[in-house]
């Protein structure tokens, strides 16, 4: 049994949630975003909570009232605060720069790379070794931090290339003479 299904979404102030069939629709300050259940999910709005039930006992259904549950909850926390990822780029040389929608990265290559910004994506660089990835969809924000530490991910000898904060990069020892 989904013991995430159970627990039921609190929906902060701001935020409106209109169920139409299968189709929820979240509204916040960020903006709105919409999902479609499948039909074996069960997406009830009672006294500002939203509840989720599988429609049969099958093991199908109840995976997915879990999985429904926790991509509404992303979303309502999307619309509401939103979502961010910090990289941090390591080695000399290496930095990268925000400008308007492209973002310019230095990181060794003999020619620089400009990584075109998605739509609902805002990229902010506080320093030339911080990038700042925020939207308001957690996947969409996820694989554009993903896709720019694809440029250059970090290596286990010097411990160069973009890296997530908090990363932990498993060094090797360099061959002794």
């Amino acid at each position: 049994m989904s013991r995430i299904a159970n627990n039921p979404i609190t929906l902060p102030s701001g935020v409106e949630v209109t169920i139409n069939g299968s189709s929820v629709l979240v509204k916040g300050k960020n903006g709105e975003m919409k999902h479609d259940a499948h039909p074996l999910v069960d997406v009830k709005q009672e006294d500002g909570l939203l509840k989720f039930a599988a429609r049969n006992n099958s093991k199908n259904a109840r995976a997915l009232s879990g999985t429904t549950r926790a991509l509404i909850q992303n979303m309502v926390i999307g619309v509401s605060d939103g979502f961010e990822r910090k990289l941090e780029i390591i080695g000399v040389g290496y930095r990268a720069q925000a400008q308007g929608k492209v973002l310019n990265l230095t990181l060794g290559y003999s020619h620089p790379l400009n990584f075109n910004i998605p739509e609902g994506i805002t990229i902010e660089t506080p320093s030339q070794t911080e990038i700042l990835v925020k939207g308001m969809d957690k996947q969409k924000v996820g694989q554009v931090a993903a896709n720019i530490r694809d440029y250059r991910p970090p290596e286990p000898y010097k411990g160069k290339g973009v890296r997530y904060t908090g990363e932990h990069i498993i060094r090797k020892e360099a061959k002794k003479a």
